[in-house]
């Protein structure tokens, strides 16, 4: 097996846990990385040889290197593989009395560049990294044999495997194809173009966030920014909202709202409409139409470092605009999906974003990714999704 020995004095954040090996970290006159195949297996050590860590390593990436295993004994391999994933569906059957969730959540269930979310028997993955793509046949068996899936999809056109000199595509992989996906969530049932979906097609992580809104929505007139197929916004109509007024800048999710809003006899309270939401934000404001609650739930606008700084004005710009849309007194939820933003500030742009002459923001609550999206203690990287609730006064 490949060895891949660290430079003198960084070794320490991986035996803290951290999973991520970084190509600056690696002795490479000792141990060269170039030649290595991408995805190939690897022991790694200290300076000193101490085994460290069983990895998979791409020479090609900035995270040169992403762990696997920390047992001498037990290189990662299909049976380790089947384990974790049955690891990760105890977890989730535990929480859930329904199978609509994110059953694996990468590094935060120990697979890294595995992504797996079930739709009852269907399950959509994405496979990130070139190191996962070699176990990708056992990956799709192992699926199918712990919950007698009947469709796979294979999701595999994530930006982030170019990175890691993966060819992107997308591949029924298990059973006919079929045009939607269906979820049930909070007493709602959705439809998920299968084709369109972003990612994986629905966004799980936001559940609890959709249940912590619908005590504050009930009689009010609520604006969903960014409402995708939906879900904030019917959620919201579901819970007793006089009136839901949805945006979002692609028709095709449009449609797809507006239907979801039939399925579910909400058509009457919920409509949305194609436009983008901060254009939109502007001719609301300018024609006097104010709401008692928005929600602010964009699209990450931080995806690399050199996106910080235009990112974290977007945010600002975009709560700005949704608070002074609010009657007095009234509510945002505001959400960020991009983990380079930390939540507090995520908070200070709201507090920024508050209009002049109102007493201030009272903070209602925090919002944070689902339990199904866990986050593993040693990398905060895997900690992408904040939010909270307030209260304009």
């Amino acid at each position: 097996m490949n060895v891949l020995r660290l430079k003198k004095r960084e070794e320490r954040r991986i035996q803290n846990g951290h999973g991520w090996v970084f190509s600056n970290e690696i002795d490479t006159e000792q141990t060269p990385l170039k030649g290595l195949e991408p995805g190939s297996p690897a022991t790694l050590t200290s300076v000193n040889g101490k085994f460290l860590a069983h990895v998979y390593v791409n020479p090609h990436s900035l995270i040169a290197a992403r762990v696997t295993s920390r047992s001498a004994n037990e290189p990662f391999n299909a049976t380790v593989l089947r384990v974790r994933l049955q690891h990760a569906l105890e977890l989730r059957d535990a929480l859930y009395p329904k199978p609509y969730y994110r059953w694996v959540h990468s590094e935060g269930d120990f697979l890294p560049g595995l992504i797996v979310d079930r739709y009852g028997s269907a399950l959509v993955v994405q496979i990130t990294t070139a190191g996962m793509e070699h176990f990708r046949d056992d990956i799709i068996d192992a699926l199918q044999s712990l919950i007698g899936a009947e469709r796979i999809y294979l999701r595999n056109d994530a930006s982030v495997r170019e990175l890691e000199h993966l060819p992107l595509y997308r591949e029924w992989v298990l059973g006919d194809g079929v045009e939607s996906l269906t979820i049930h969530e909070n007493n709602l049932e959705f439809e998920v173009p299968a084709e369109l979906g972003q990612k994986t097609g629905w966004f799980y992580d936001h559940r609890e966030s959709r249940q912590a809104i619908t005590p504050w929505v009930k009689g009010k007139r609520v604006l969903d920014l960014y409402t995708y197929l939906g879900a904030f916004g019917l959620n919201a109509a579901a819970a007793g909202a006089a009136s839901v007024m949805a945006i979002d800048a692609s028709e095709t999710a449009v449609t797809a709202a507006n239907e979801n809003a039939k399925r579910n006899s909400l058509d009457s309270i919920f409509t949305a409409q194609a436009a983008d939401a901060v254009e939109a934000m502007r001719s609301l404001f300018e024609e006097r139409e104010r709401f008692d609650v928005v929600i602010l739930d964009p699209p990450a606008f931080i995806k690399r470092r050199k996106d910080r700084e235009a990112g974290t004005r977007h945010y600002g710009l975009n709560n700005r605009l949704a608070m002074r849309l609010l009657n007095p007194g009234g509510i945002i939820l505001s959400a960020s999906c991009s983990q380079a933003l930390t939540h507090d500030e995520l908070v200070q742009q709201m507090r920024l974003g508050t209009p002049k002459g109102s007493l201030g923001l009272q903070l209602l609550a925090t919002l944070r990714q689902g339990a199904d999206h866990p986050v593993h203690a040693s990398m905060p990287e895997t900690l992408y999704l904040t939010g909270a609730i307030g209260r304009v006064i």
